[in-house]
């Protein structure tokens, strides 16, 4: 470092993308953004903590998932900020041998962060400018209100004496100014023209249109947008018009494609007769919806949960799907299961398909997964997408003709899914793709530079 180093470094302010599915942390060092290196070579880090038996501090990152992956004996967790906001945030829960409440949880982790950086860096950060969605809970003020009072209680037990706030997509707003007005990615499927998908019919000359942008941040548990313009005299070069968010996000697509295509490998939809008369009803729906939830797949490792299921194989008119299903929950592989559901989404999401290869459960067992497939079982969530863009739009007062490029961020933004709606509602955009899963970090770090006033 130079020095002239930047002001926000000197006062100790640490930039933190606190994601849903992974994390990142970034400072100004040199008049640009650069991201921590929390794990050797990883600009971000999986939001998973693993407990292992021993008791001792929890596993955090990469080697959380490689403890999962590689059978150790513990409890994985992940998706943890889908949680805040809830009464379960401060449940305490016996996990292991340690009592801790999931505002402990997420403490432990943001904890090791700013440790990770401190000693990457050879600095104190005591602030912290932290991402958030726009809406931690889209159709409850109350949670959602409470989402932010718990992360911010998180910060402070992780060691942080304050903490402010940016709203995720204006942070990639930023971060897509500062590279150039482009998003710093790659052209869009108009082949970077200024002209939309349909060769720029309809939509007027360049130099007729108002230069607005809109951000398309997908991630984890959250998709947020905001509407931007251009601006020499506002701060960092642009000016946030509108901002927007639903509760939908990449977990939810993994819990959709689960429940659809994998869940009834285990028993969803099977019938189970009564254990006195005649008659049968369907396998309990909520069984299955908690596995296929990536926050929730740990409460399922209860001895009540066992006996409910052993109940079930004795009297399921298909025996052997259960018979899957008590494996599961009896070697706790439901991460295991997540984690092929994500990795066949990945597949799937090319021309040719894919399956959710579930060889971990049973040898040679396999949930095809065709293109069409994953659109219709992905089709509501993508359309309440399409509902929180338009929604945003209404909110900064501008029809869709008038957004001059549309800029995608997260790693659910990649799912082509998400992609045709913003084709179809946004026929004069230009599409980008900024850097997916660093966009966000990179402008807390920008923003990070300014007074701390």
């Amino acid at each position: 470092m130079t020095a002239t180093a930047d002001a926000a470094f000197a006062a100790g302010t640490l930039g933190i993308d606190f994601g849903t599915s992974n994390s990142a942390a970034g400072v100004m060092l040199d008049g640009a953004p650069h991201l921590v290196a929390l794990e050797p070579g990883a600009r971000t880090i999986p939001t998973a903590v693993f407990f292992d038996t021993r008791g001792v501090r929890p596993r955090i990152g990469a080697a959380a998932n490689a403890a999962l992956l590689e059978g150790e004996e513990g409890r994985y967790m992940r998706a943890l900020k889908s949680v805040l906001g809830t009464p379960l945030m401060r449940e305490n829960r016996r996990i292991l041998r340690r009592n801790t409440t999931f505002i402990e949880i997420i403490a432990d982790f943001l904890a090791e962060t700013k440790a990770r950086a401190e000693h990457a860096l050879g600095r104190r950060f005591d602030r912290a400018l932290s991402g958030r969605p726009v809406h931690f809970h889209s159709i409850d003020p109350g949670r959602d209100a409470q989402a932010l009072l718990d992360l911010t209680e998180c910060y402070h037990m992780a060691g942080f004496e304050d903490v402010r706030f940016m709203h995720e997509p204006e942070a990639a707003a930023i971060a897509a100014q500062r590279a150039g007005g482009n998003g710093g990615g790659h052209g869009g499927p108009n082949g970077g023209a200024t002209g939309g998908p349909n060769g720029g019919a309809n939509c007027g000359p360049s130099g007729d249109r108002h230069g607005l942008g809109l951000i398309v941040d997908i991630g984890g548990g959250t998709s947020d947008f905001s509407v931007f313009a251009a601006d020499p005299g506002a701060a960092h070069g642009i000016d946030i018009i509108a901002s927007h968010g639903v509760r939908v996000g990449g977990t939810d697509f993994d819990r959709a494609l689960s429940v659809d295509h994998v869940m009834p490998l285990l028993g969803k939809g099977s019938l189970i007769r009564f254990e006195m008369g005649a008659g049968s009803l369907p396998a309990p729906v909520d069984l299955f919806q908690t596995l296929a939830s990536w926050e929730k797949i740990p409460f399922l490792y209860t001895a009540q949960t066992r006996r409910d299921v052993e109940r079930l194989r004795r009297l399921a008119a298909e025996p052997e799907k259960i018979a899957r299903l008590a494996r599961v929950i009896d070697i706790e592989l439901g991460h295991e299961i997540a984690f092929a559901v994500e990795r066949g989404k990945i597949d799937a999401n090319g021309d040719a398909g894919g399956a959710i290869a579930l060889g971990t459960l049973e040898r040679g067992l396999a949930a095809p997964l065709a293109r069409a497939g994953l659109a219709r079982s992905l089709a509501p969530h993508a359309a309440r997408i399409a509902d929180g863009a338009r929604e945003t739009l209404a909110l900064a007062g501008v029809g869709p003709a008038k957004i001059e490029r549309v800029i995608f961020v997260g790693g659910s933004s990649l799912m082509e899914v998400v992609r045709d709606e913003m084709r179809a509602m946004f026929p004069c955009a230009q599409f980008t793709q900024s850097e997916a899963f660093t966009a966000v970090v990179d402008g807390l770090a920008i923003a990070s530079a300014r007074p701390w006033t």
